[in-house]
Parts: C-alpha cells; structure tokens; sequence
C-alpha cells in the first residue's frame, strides 16, 4: 500500500470519518551542493519516489490533532494543540514538525484554522534523504489546501514562498538552521530532471537527468548510521562560514571568487581556510556538473562527484567512516563516482554506476562492510521523481 492509500485508509479508521484531501511531499537526494546553500550557493537536488504523506481534515474547533503511522502500523498521537496557542518551544519530538508549519502558517496570515492530521510515508527515516523535509512539505500543502489556498508558479502564494515558510518553521520553531535546499527540491522537483538552484537569487532551472536512458542509475547507499555529532557539526561548520565571510568583507562565501582563492585563504586563519575552499571549489562543481547535464553527457559527471566527496570529507570534515567505505568501494567497483549527500556524519551516500555494474558495485559495497564489520547498509535505485502534490 503506498504512503497516500496508507494515511487515508487509517484516517478512516482511527478518525470514523472520511478525509478533505491527501497530500503528499518526496524526499530527496542531492546530486552536489553540499553545505553550500546556507552559504547563499548553488545545489542540484533531484526528488526520490519515496514519499510522507498526510490525510487531511478542517477542525472547526481550532485544534490541531497528529497521527503518525510506521511501518509497523502503531499509530502515534501527539496531543492537541490549539493553533492559536502555538509558540517556539510549545511543541517537542516529532510533533515539533507539524506544529511549526502550523504555527508559520498562522504567522504568514494563510493557514490559521484546526485540523485533523493523519500522517504515514516511506522516506528512510535518519538516512540523510529529507524526510523531515517531506513531512513538513507535505503538512504545508494540506493545511494550505484546507484554507482553500494551492501554491503555485504564477500567483501568491509561490512554492517558494511555501519553502521560505517551512524553513521558517524548522529554524524558529523547531530549533534546527538549515537552509533552503531541502524544501525547495521538495516543493519543486520534477520527475526526470535534477532542480538547478541560485538560493541567493531563487532561479531554478529543471535539467534532465534521465540516467536509465543512459545507460546508469543513481545508487543510494543508506549507512543506516548517524553520529551523536551531526548537529551540533552543522552549526560549528555554519558559523566559521559566516565568520569567514564577514573577515573577507563579503556577504555570504558566495561572492569569493575562484580565481586567486590561495592569495584569498591565506588572509584567513587556518581553521576557516578549509571551509572556505569547500564552498567555493563546490559551487563550481555544481556549474560543471550542470554544464555537463545540458549536454546530455551525463557520464561525465562521475569524477566531480568523488571530487565533492573528497572535499567534504578532508576540506569540510563531515563524512566518517561508514561514509568513506561506501564510497571508495562503490569506485573501486566501477562506479564512475560517488559522494556522501546531506549533511553528513552518517546518512547515505550515492553512486553514479553503469547499469550493467550495478550487481558488482552492490556486492563490493556490502563485502566492504561485511570487512570494516560495519552494519549492512541499505541500497536501492534513486529515480528523479515528482515533486510535492495534492493527490487526493
């Protein structure tokens, strides 16, 4: 049963009544661009078929009720809250997620009624692929919806809009400050194309990236690990980003320049050159791999790939060692690159492999593990996907 088939059938059942609508909002892999959008930069996200969805019903009460179902089919409720009573602080654990949207909804003036919310999805929870992301997406488009509002490009409100509005929640409610890469490849992604994002500016561009036509698929390695020092990394790697922006004079590590970036880090100190050169060399990776998907030479873009994981792991230091062995061994297989995506310390990784590799390259990957005596990782085929949607 699919995550949409899935939240209305239990809405029904635990609620006794019939849904408004489902709405539904993917995960996401990032093709390369890490670390770089809360640096003002460019990323190219694709969405993943694996998708939260969220079954849909106006209060007339106010309320906001939460039903998350697992795999497991264990229904978890959080309690009521009253929408009007929603601040920073008032709502933790996963509830904290909806409740945010809830409340920057409110505070936009666009959403301000209860709701009854029925929650169930198969996006790999903790695999670094968005899922919280698509949680908060998708609870956006349903209480939208509810209000009689749908998003779209050419009137207010604007799926960017939506994602400055998600990300408001997740950074002042939830408490976490991530940019805007995830809810925007969430809200815009469209099926067979990677999204091509200037997050300073917000231009998109949608560029093909059918790898099953070319021979290749998008193997993502989830680690089925992440460490205790995820998060509090991010915000360490974040803040010598803004530190080293403001000694260079500049707004954000997007306006250092390629061209004499040695004459550029050597005015910093020691601890910031690092970051600075991971930003800077990223972005023109994602202009390089960009350039190359234009051309249809969708191949090409192995080597960068590895180049960006390599960055990240010596320049950036936000890879580990569960990371390191998927992705030496997925190359050393014949995969013509390989990276770790999302914010790192765990998650997954993802491989750009000839499709008549793919059985070698995921019996290396497992051997490798098997080896390090590392847990089996989980694997599967990433195929660009639609993004967010009222499907019901």
């Amino acid at each position: 049963m699919s995550p949409v088939d899935r939240a209305a059938e239990r809405f029904r059942r635990l609620l006794d009544h019939t849904p408004d609508g489902v709405w539904s909002a993917p995960g996401r892999v990032n093709l390369i661009g890490e670390h770089t959008d809360y640096n003002d930069g460019l990323v190219l996200p694709f969405a993943l078929p694996h998708r939260v969805a969220v079954a849909a019903a106006a209060r007339a009460d106010g309320q906001l009720t939460m039903i998350t179902v697992g795999d497991d089919g264990v229904p978890q409720r959080a309690r009521p809250a009253a929408v009007s009573g929603l601040e920073p602080g008032s709502v933790t654990g996963w509830a904290a997620f909806p409740s945010g949207v809830a409340w920057a909804l409110r505070e936009a003036g666009v959403a301000e009624g209860g709701a009854d919310l029925v929650i169930s999805g198969d996006v790999p929870a903790g695999a670094g692929l968005s899922s919280s992301h698509a949680l908060q997406c998708a609870v956006a488009l349903a209480l939208l919806g509810l209000a009689g509002v749908a998003p779209d490009e050419d009137s207010s409100p604007t799926l960017a809009e939506v994602a400055r509005w998600v990300q408001r929640s997740e950074n002042d409610f939830v408490g976490a400050p991530t940019g805007l890469l995830d809810q925007t490849a969430s809200l815009c992604c469209v099926a067979a194309h990677a999204l091509f994002l200037d997050v300073r500016s917000g231009a998109r561009e949608q560029v093909p990236f059918d790898a099953a036509a070319a021979g290749l698929e998008v193997l993502v390695i989830d680690t089925r690990t992440k460490h205790s020092l995820a998060d509090s990394a991010y915000g360490e790697r974040r803040r010598g980003c803004e530190r080293a922006a403001a000694l260079l004079g500049v707004p954000a590590l997007r306006d250092v320049p390629a061209a004499g970036l040695a004459e550029t880090l050597a005015a910093l100190p020691e601890d910031l050159r690092p970051l600075v050169r991971h930003v800077v060399t990223e972005n023109e990776r994602v202009l390089t791999v960009v350039t190359a998907l234009r051309a249809g030479a969708l191949a090409d873009i192995g080597p960068h790939l590895t180049a960006s994981h390599t960055s990240l792991r010596d320049d950036y230091r936000v890879s580990c060692r569960e990371l390191d062995v998927a992705v030496d061994a997925a190359v050393g297989a014949g995969a013509l690159g390989a990276r770790m995506t999302g914010g790192g310390f765990g998650g997954s990784a993802i491989a750009l492999v000839p499709v008549d590799r793919s059985d070698a390259v995921r019996e290396a990957v497992s051997t490798a593990y098997d080896r390090a005596d590392l847990g089996a990782p989980r694997m599967f085929t990433a195929v660009p996907s639609a993004g967010a949607r009222r499907d019901a």
